[in-house]
């Protein structure tokens, strides 16, 4: 087995603190972004889960194992039996028995997340059902 010349291990030595380098900032940017959503810039998300649920609010931690959704409104619709018309209310979360004042969710169950535009028709709603 060769000794390494001194040029040589000046590469190894170099490598080394490039991988190092690398994995410093790699680790950063992972745990900076963690706690973001996204490069979401609205107020408000919409999350739709595997059972068909769709939610809408603050969306903290995607990412992570276990996001937490806050300000929680979801669409409740009825239907009247004569005219078969389909109403759609939004509601807020914390009125339920319960009053829950955020949702955990895991993130395996989370299909989607998508920004709820300022202009549309949710933030609307979201923004009457807060004023009220």
């Amino acid at each position: 087995m060769e000794t390494p010349t001194a040029s040589q291990k000046g590469l190894l030595k170099n490598g080394l603190i490039v991988v190092l380098a690398l994995i410093v900032v790699g680790g950063a940017a992972y745990w900076f972004m963690r706690g973001q959503t996204a490069g979401m810039t609205t107020p408000y998300q919409a999350v739709l889960l595997t059972n068909g649920s769709a939610y809408f609010g603050r969306l903290e931690g995607l990412g992570t194992p276990f996001p937490v959704l806050r300000d929680v409104f979801y669409v409740q619709s009825t239907q009247d039996p004569q005219t078969k018309q389909v109403n759609n209310v939004l509601v807020k979360r914390g009125k339920e028995w319960h009053a829950p004042d955020r949702m955990i969710l895991n993130s395996n169950m989370i299909v989607l997340v998508e920004p709820v535009n300022p202009t549309s028709r949710v933030a609307t709603l979201i923004s009457q059902a807060k004023n009220q």
